[in-house]
């Protein structure tokens, strides 16, 4: 992956006074989504150090340092920061690497913005879920069932259902069902991917789908973005991968009237002062069904459009915490869910499986206005595997617009849905359809 453009490394000057220059930040995780933190980092003067399992990935290469102790190995990672005698450690965007994230800065006597309560209720759908409840926001009904698969827990399966791990995401051992042969299955597939060898089993939703963005700042609590996000349905059977998202949603005055309440009281009495959270949601006939949550940095990168549109870097905000364990900044607001009247959307582009031949459609977006960044995973000669189909490693790229009217954010996404286009070695096209741009913006009925 080519170095990534000044104007998306964070929108720092060669004038911005480095505070923490010399300091050493210790990351945990580098994948794509993790390099963009990284690179914020490194323009505020900081001695980046990664760390992940895997030896090429793609943030090892923008950091100042890198090394393949697995981010799970908490004993390895606390050795490896007493040996570069680090000032600071944070997550990247994994929510597998939190608790370790909890446990190593614990060891270190380092800031962390999770405790182990917080972790232990973020970190698995299942305790998440239960937590929820106990506030008044509901999930999606579920159908007990654990890996002895006993006969009359079965027979109460109602398809179509969603199975998944309690500890994953991005879609990772996730699959629909409509038959019990599918189910069997799939429960391997959830405990494959589970280190904790739980699963859930669940409703299949086909409703309107959201995301709730939270910032938190020394005890403060901030609704910074909500929005409404599309996924595809040309891979059945698969888990939804999104499509992309446009801000602010549809549903957010009901959202704050019915549930933001409730989740605000459940953050402060589990304990959340700083960090960043999202809540995933479904909509149906007036009620929310919140089936996720990530306490981290998203892959979706919500925080570049709260940065374009309120002056707020949640990468600063996290950066300063780990170093000082304070994240306020005295600039920019920490979100408007409302966009100060703006409308903004991300648009991601998924492939079908096979090697990229070419790319087209990507080479001026840095001239266009109306785009303020792009986030690009793939590119020529990487191949999609036949397991990343379904999760979001089949991802070629996420583009991030802001616009004055809906009119406008319309016309731009249907220009990069046009310009934007992959094909394989052999010139087939290999990327999937997008969502509904008018029915999304409320251009049609």
């Amino acid at each position: 992956m080519p170095a990534l453009p000044d104007c998306f490394n964070g929108g720092l000057d060669n004038h911005m006074e480095k505070e923490f220059e010399g300091k050493k930040l210790l990351i945990l995780g580098g994948n794509p989504e993790t390099t963009t933190l990284v690179q914020y980092a490194n323009d505020m003067g900081i001695k980046t150090i990664v760390t992940s399992a895997r030896h090429a990935d793609d943030a090892k290469q923008h950091a100042w340092k890198s090394f393949d102790v697995d981010g799970m190995d908490v004993a390895g990672v606390v050795a490896l920061a007493k040996e570069e005698g680090v000032d600071g450690v944070l997550v990247g965007v994994a929510d597998i690497l939190v608790p370790s994230y909890c446990k190593v800065c614990n060891a270190l006597g380092l800031p962390c913005y999770a405790t182990q309560e917080i972790v232990d209720v973020f970190s698995y759908k299942d305790v998440f879920k239960a937590t929820c409840e106990r506030y008044g926001i509901h999930g999606i009904p579920e159908f007990f069932l654990d890996e002895k698969m006993a006969e009359e827990d079965i027979k109460r399966v109602e398809y179509p259902v969603m199975v998944k791990p309690v500890d994953n995401g991005g879609g990772v051992g996730m699959t629909v069902c409509y038959d019990r042969e599918g189910l069997e299955a799939a429960v391997k597939k959830a405990l494959a991917a589970s280190k904790k060898g739980r699963f859930l089993v669940e409703k299949y939703m086909q409703c309107d789908d959201m995301g709730m963005y939270y910032t938190f700042q020394d005890g403060v609590c901030t609704a910074s973005c909500i929005y409404d996000r599309y996924t595809t349905d040309e891979q059945p059977g698969l888990s939804r991968v999104c499509l992309g998202g446009t801000y602010p949603s549809k549903h957010i005055g009901e959202y704050f009237r019915r549930m933001h309440d409730n989740a605000c009281r459940m953050f402060r009495e589990i304990g959340i002062r700083d960090g960043v959270l999202m809540l995933s949601a479904f909509y149906q006939d007036g009620e929310f069904y919140v089936y996720d949550t990530g306490f981290r940095l998203q892959g979706e990168a919500p925080h570049l459009l709260i940065n374009a549109v309120c002056g707020f870097d949640q990468r600063k905000m996290l950066i300063r915490f780990a170093l000082t364990g304070s994240g306020k900044l005295p600039q920019g607001k920490p979100g408007d869910a409302y966009l100060d009247g703006k409308w903004a959307a991300t648009q991601w582009f998924l492939l079908r499986k096979g090697t990229i031949g070419k790319v087209e459609g990507l080479g001026d977006w840095e001239k266009d206005p109306r785009v303020i960044a792009n986030v690009q995973r793939l590119k020529e000669g990487d191949t999609i595997l036949e397991e990343w189909v379904g999760n979001e490693k089949q991802v070629l790229t996420r583009l991030y617009f802001v616009c004055e009217s809906r009119e406008e954010l319309a016309a731009a996404l249907h220009e990069y849905r046009e310009k934007v286009k992959a094909f394989d070695t052999e010139g087939n096209r290999m990327v999937l359809d997008g969502f509904d741009i008018e029915k999304a913006l409320g251009l049609k009925g």
